[in-house]
């Protein structure tokens, strides 16, 4: 091949790499800043995605209060409609709200009506649940194009991410679950960062996704950490 097609060949490979790494790597800002964690190595935020789950979502809850930890939920517009009272009642305990789409898909391969249809029609369903105004946004697996952010904005909602994930959407176990957690938040501090933790209490095809071991994950990571000098928050407590 000429050093010229070798040349273009290798910019078009670069380029496809970055935005690759843009639109689906976490803790990129290439498209926009998000908000991912700040400089405070001792502070957690428990975040859940996916819900609400009446199979797991109302445990979940038990344990949280039996901590006295607040968390933060995105949920998943369609299910909102379904279980609007199971909302009512995690907004009840203390914890923050935020939109998670109306239908969970990949965003940044959508047109741009859909992308914002998703988050309006998410908003919407909330805010008619709770009466009261959302103002966070986690995009489905955490994929985002410029027109992703800009709207979201647009529609008074600040995006997130996060610096730990624990894949406890597969069927893996709770202890399997907490180590993971527990490797990422000592990495984090090692960095002199907070910690904003992915869990899931639902699952994006049907409500009924069974999410004990995340609930009994969430159990043995408060029990770790909550003894110590370590601080569990909400999101709003970064802004």
């Amino acid at each position: 091949m000429p050093s010229a097609a070798l040349t273009t060949a290798a910019v078009l490979t670069a380029a496809a790499g970055t935005l690759t790494y843009a639109a689906l790597s976490a803790q990129s800002q290439i498209f926009g800043p998000t908000l991912i964690a700040p400089a405070r190595p001792n502070e957690i935020a428990l975040t859940y995605d996916d819900g609400p789950n009446p199979t797991a979502t109302p445990h979940l809850l038990e344990v949280l209060a039996r901590h006295q930890v607040r968390a933060t939920f995105f949920l998943i517009g369609k299910f909102v409609r379904q279980c609007p009272d199971l909302v009512r009642q995690i907004a009840a305990a203390g914890h923050l709200i935020g939109n998670h789409t109306m239908t969970h898909p990949w965003l940044p391969f959508h047109s741009a009506a859909r992308i914002r249809e998703e988050l309006s029609a998410c908003n919407k369903s909330l805010e008619d649940t709770l009466g009261a105004p959302v103002h966070y946004f986690r995009p489905p697996h955490g994929a985002r194009r410029p027109y992703v952010l800009r709207t979201a904005r647009e529609l008074g909602l600040i995006p997130v991410q996060w610096n730990i994930i624990a894949g406890d959407w597969k069927p893996i176990d709770a202890a399997t679950i907490a180590a993971r957690v527990i490797k990422g938040i000592t990495r984090n501090q090692r960095r002199n960062q907070a910690s904003n933790i992915v869990l899931h209490d639902g699952g994006n095809l049907a409500l009924g996704a069974p999410r004990t071991p995340t609930v009994e994950a969430t159990n043995q990571l408060l029990q770790t950490y909550a003894p110590g000098g370590t601080k569990f928050v909400t999101l709003e407590s970064w802004i």
